[in-house]
């Protein structure tokens, strides 16, 4: 009877703690009453493509150039994969009678740990599967890989959120992917002469024709738009849109600077969005907790339950042609704890290398997509061959790890409760003609054919066009595509043509000069990187520095600043005028060996005007030119820049010394070169010990201890 009354007892505890989930948290509905619920901009219908059980737990969607379509499904999410277990799975999708609808899908591959991303390349797909980025070749024709070749290996293999992700084919012939910043050591059997990479605070980047791999910049999590102009805009949970104009290979020109990060939040509306589903109860609960906390230390932060960017994944650029003009070149980024799509449009902000983000007239008080089922989780977003925009939907009960969540709080989540759900939707506009769902096969088209489709209007043709050209390596369309680069009206063609041909060998510094005289900033902001191999072309480039674009002429001094010859100093010196107020201007100055060298501080009091006023902006640069002094240590940096800091122009104005000091101060502390200070250096700050304001003396007197000077 005891046990009998023990058992009775375990029943209720599990009935009440059943009954209490299903107050606390919604079930599933179907994809027709999940339909039901959207809040779609009216100009647009949305319609299931394909869902469970022929997808299940999708995060990513690419087309193929074969009329393929592969899902990447993360069946291990939210917990670690566990080997001999891996739950990653890529989902073959076909259309087998040509009707341009789905009607069979294949488990193409199956054991992956936690994939995440999948890119089209020659008879195969490449796959991120940390700690590997994989080749899947099905060489049978039975619509299953049966080859796996590592490409790479060593990325992060934890968190399924913060892993190697996102691949991007770039106009450049460059594959990009995200990172979020996590320490790894990569190495390639493609390379095994190569030196292993440290990507710690980078994301990567990879070329398969020339073999090459490499860190890029920024800390992208999970989304990675591409522009039509390989500007990169990336995801991260809080912080939808990011950007960072600097690439890594210049921001690494040496090691001395104050800080490596480059990334700019560019969104103009901040963390906040327009959410329609209900707050999850763990979701209110912790942030309660949170913000008593918060409250009781007087920290003056706000944490918050909704309506704020805390799932902000998979930004997408809309490259295609299928809806209207003013919402192409958009970028989409689903947001899946707030089951909405969000939309940016992006535009240049006069003076700065960043872009910035901003909602739409239309969309002040709304999303683009919004849902009040609180499963809809659209993790990832892709634009389709036929120029519609598909939404990738996880379909999760709770979409969050559960090690941020308080144990009390798990007791009636479960967190696998949707893996057998999944959904894939088709947004198109209301207005015209509904196009087929074409899934073309671009195997089948010549050279000839494929350069043709570098001029379609919509991106995802122009990319396949492009990369199918580059492994061909069929050198015979060479002429049509010098020509096309030089006359072609559409200057988005013109750059296909230009990149075509740089990795078909056909691209020449004539080609190069002509482009970047271009008509398009785009074109001559490319044409500036792909100048530097070309060392009679740099007075164009240092001119370039005053272009009427701003990402051209940042680009211009960036690429400048990979010269050592002498007219690259008096134009790095007035960039340092004109730009200190901007973060990333700086960086591009400082982060080159003219633009950090004892030889540029002198230039600048000679100009007058630099030091003339006293303004944020140019302070911060002296301080962080004092820092990779200080850290350089090298011949004459500190000894060069003690010396200007006592002209009259500059001592005219103690914040000067006051600053210079400062970066000194700190890069001194951080430097590894222990080099016994320079003669007169011991003098100088003697000197400004005795200065009339007290901040400088305090200054001068961190400086020698920093040293070492008695």
């Amino acid at each position: 009877m005891r046990q009998l009354k023990s058992l009775g007892v375990a029943v209720m505890v599990l009935f009440s703690a059943h009954s209490l989930a299903q107050k606390r948290y919604s079930d599933a509905l179907s994809p027709t009453e999940s339909a039901r619920t959207f809040q779609l901009r009216e100009e647009f219908s949305i319609e299931p493509v394909v869902t469970e059980p022929d997808v299940l737990s999708p995060v990513d969607l690419v087309f193929d150039a074969s009329g393929n379509a592969f899902v990447v499904e993360m069946g291990d999410y939210p917990y670690d994969a566990q080997p001999g277990r891996f739950k990653g799975r890529i989902r073959l999708l076909k259309d087998t009678n040509g009707d341009g609808k789905i009607d069979k899908s294949y488990v193409f591959a199956d054991g992956l740990p936690s994939a995440t991303s999948v890119l089209p390349y020659k008879d195969g797909i490449i796959v991120c599967a940390a700690p590997d980025i994989l080749l899947l070749r099905d060489t049978n024709g039975d619509f299953k890989a049966d080859t796996r070749e590592l490409l790479f290996t060593g990325f992060f293999a934890k968190n399924s959120e913060a892993q190697i992700t996102s691949l991007r084919y770039g106009v450049d012939n460059w594959i990009y992917a995200n990172n979020s910043g996590q320490a790894g050591t990569i190495t390639s059997p493609l390379r095994p002469d190569a030196p292993a990479l440290n990507v710690a605070g980078g994301n990567f980047r990879f070329r398969l024709d020339k073999t090459r791999f490499e860190v890029e910049s920024g800390s992208g999590q999970f989304g990675l738009a591409m522009d039509e102009w390989g500007h990169r805009f990336y995801t991260q949970n809080t912080l939808h849109i990011q950007q960072s104009p600097i690439a890594w290979r210049y921001l690494h020109r040496h090691n001395y600077l104050p800080s490596f990060r480059s990334d700019v939040n560019i969104s103009d509306h901040e963390l906040e969005m327009f959410q329609k589903s209900g707050t999850p109860y763990w979701r209110q609960q912790r942030s309660d907790r949170r913000q008593a906390k918060y409250d009781s230390l007087k920290t003056g932060f706000t944490e918050y339950a909704r309506d704020h960017f805390t799932g902000a994944s998979g930004g997408t650029f809309y490259g295609g042609d299928g809806f209207p003009r003013a919402f192409q070149g958009s970028i989409f980024t689903g947001e899946v704890a707030g089951n909405l799509v969000h939309r940016d449009v992006i535009h240049t902000s006069s003076g700065s290398p960043a872009f910035s983000a901003v909602r739409d007239t239309g969309e002040k008080d709304r999303e683009f997509l919004a849902s009040t089922d609180s499963w809809f989780r659209p993790a990832n977003l892709a634009t389709g061959p036929e120029g519609y925009l598909y939404v990738v939907d996880m379909y999760r009960q709770h979409i969050e790890t559960p090690v941020s969540i308080p144990e009390d709080l798990k007791t009636d989540m479960d967190f696998a409760n949707g893996e057998q759900y999944g959904r894939i939707w088709r947004i198109f506009p209301k207005e015209g003609q509904k196009r087929p769902v074409l899934l073309p096969d671009l195997r089948t088209k010549t050279a000839a054919e494929l350069v043709s489709l570098l001029e379609h209007p919509n991106q995802w043709w122009r990319l396949n066009a492009q990369r199918m050209l580059v492994e061909r390596q069929d050198k015979s369309v060479n002429t049509v595509l010098q020509q096309m680069a030089i006359a072609h009206a559409d200057p988005r063609t013109r750059l296909h043509a230009i990149y075509t041909l740089e990795a078909l060998g056909g691209l020449d510094e004539t080609l190069v000069k002509k482009a970047l005289s271009d008509a398009h900033a785009g074109v001559r902001e490319h044409a500036i990187i792909l100048a530097e191999q070309y060392p009679s072309l740099l007075s164009e480039i240092v001119r370039a520095m005053d272009d009427s674009s701003p990402q051209v002429a940042y680009q211009a001094a960036l690429s400048a600043g990979q010269s050592d010859k002498k007219e690259v100093l008096p134009a790095l010196a007035a960039c340092a005028e004109k730009h200190s107020d901007n973060a990333s201007y700086r960086l591009a100055i400082l982060s080159s060996n003219a633009g950090s060298s004892p030889e540029l501080m002198p230039l600048l009091v000679g100009k007058g005007t630099f030091f003339g006023a006293s303004a944020a902006g140019k302070l911060k640069f002296i301080e962080e030119y004092a820092y990779v002094s200080g850290a350089r240590n090298g011949r004459n940096d500190i000894a060069s820049l003690l010396n200007v800091i006592q002209t009259p122009v500059v001592a005219a104005d103690p914040q000067w010394a006051v600053a210079a000091l400062t970066g000194l101060t700190k890069g001194i502390k951080k430097s590894s070169n222990k080099m016994e200070p320079e003669k007169g250096i011991a003098k100088s700050l003697e000197k400004l010990e005795k200065h009339t304001t007290e901040a400088v003396r305090k200054q001068a007197a961190e400086v020698k201890k920093a040293l070492n000077i008695n």
